[in-house]
């Protein structure tokens, strides 16, 4: 097998990579790395596996210099002859920004890059799986508090809370568009955090909103909401076996289902037990984010309930020092917050029959894991980023 994968240096690409390379049955895995030359792009690749000290296979791993934005992308993949022999195509790049200020970039990486990669794609006369890795939360912010199912997705006629799930729905759907029914296999994870084992995550995606509530304890979501999470590499292992498994699908949820979920409260039970010098958690209705984000810019009265939790407020004044720094990540963190109101939990039944896999760990067991890596995430930067 001869693997094209995008998104090789990211979250669960990197995590896709490591695993695939440990494959005997994979010749070569082609990625595309932005990189100023082969050198560059290699080097990139190589970090990957350094990481946590996997072997980094030369002769195996392949760079191919090129970038989701690229006008000409797909002539530059049509132009390297050696990308003929290619099989199999693991689509797992995208741009995961829930800011609006990154809308129109979102929609050009996963819309637009998604496209010249089709352009190409179908081409090449080997190809057999084109494996698009998009996400259960395609299914919108109209459907609450309840089991979601393949089939419930993709609906053009949802509303979405960010840009990203619309472009991941409308990507999904650009599918059928250029490719044959039968090479198209969907993979979508619900929300993907930290790593079940114990090893320093590939990213602070995610963990970056737990470390931001972390860092304020007064929550503005239910304790008790569902949550449906999954570490990086329970992600990685089931989308390798559906590569490999005997399919009665083409679409499957990657996900915690109703038997592995998780909420707040039990997330945040384990991480309040390293964090003893904050304040403890409390959750609290959602209208005091509002009032949070008017104390930041100094102007809530002082008859508003916010004013009810002074130590809260006096911890902000030492951790956060400019409140400004304050209004910048509550901003950030308003799209999770919102995720986290849609209590959706995604069924995996069809995952779990055709891989044989069982069930992932729930998040509140194994985040323990991550708890050192939460303490040194810096949240302004990543509120920036988000």
């Amino acid at each position: 097998m001869k693997i094209f994968l995008t998104g090789a240096t990211g979250f669960l690409g990197g995590e896709l990579l490591v695993q695939l390379s440990k494959r005997k049955d994979i010749s070569k895995i082609y990625c595309l790395v932005r990189g100023f030359d082969i050198t560059d792009a290699s080097a990139r690749l190589e970090r990957v596996f350094n990481l946590h000290n996997d072997h980094f296979d030369r002769a195996k791993i392949i760079p191919v210099t090129g970038n989701l934005y690229d006008e000409d992308l797909t002539e530059q993949l049509v132009a390297n002859k050696e990308l003929r022999q290619v099989d199999t195509i693991i689509h797992s790049a995208a741009n995961t920004s829930f800011s609006r200020i990154y809308n129109d970039v979102v929609e050009q990486v996963n819309v637009e890059g998604l496209r010249k990669l089709l352009l190409w794609a179908r081409q090449l006369p080997k190809l057999s799986t084109f494996l698009y890795i998009g996400t259960a939360t395609i299914c919108g912010k109209d459907i609450k508090a309840r089991e979601i199912f393949e089939h419930e997705s993709p609906n053009i006629h949802v509303n979405h809370l960010v840009r990203y799930t619309y472009t991941k729905m409308k990507g999904e759907l650009m599918l059928h568009d250029y490719l044959p029914e039968e090479k198209i296999l969907v993979a979508r994870p619900s929300i993907i955090m930290g790593d079940s084992r114990n090893v320093i995550p590939r990213s602070p995606v995610i963990l970056w909103a737990l470390a931001t509530v972390n860092a304020l304890r007064l929550c503005t979501f239910n304790a008790n909401a569902q949550l449906d999470i999954i570490p990086v590499d329970y992600c990685s292992e089931a989308i390798i076996k559906l590569l490999f498994c005997k399919r009665n699908h083409q679409v499957y949820h990657i996900s915690a289902g109703i038997q592995s979920a998780t909420t707040p409260a039990l997330i945040f039970k384990v991480i309040d037990q390293h964090f003893q010098e904050a304040p403890t958690f409390k959750f609290v209705h959602r209208s005091l984010l509002d009032q949070m984000k008017k104390w930041s810019k100094g102007a809530l009265h002082f008859n508003n309930e916010l004013f009810q939790y002074p130590g809260y407020l006096d911890y902000w004044e030492r951790f956060f020092q400019d409140k400004k720094n304050l209004r910048i990540i509550l901003a950030g963190l308003e799209p999770y917050v919102g995720f986290i109101e849609l209590e959706q939990l995604f069924s995996n039944k069809k995952l779990l029959t055709d891989t044989g896999l069982e069930a992932p760990v729930p998040a509140h067991e194994y985040i323990k894991n991550s708890v050192e890596y939460i303490r040194k995430i810096n949240i302004l930067e990543g509120a920036l980023e988000s």
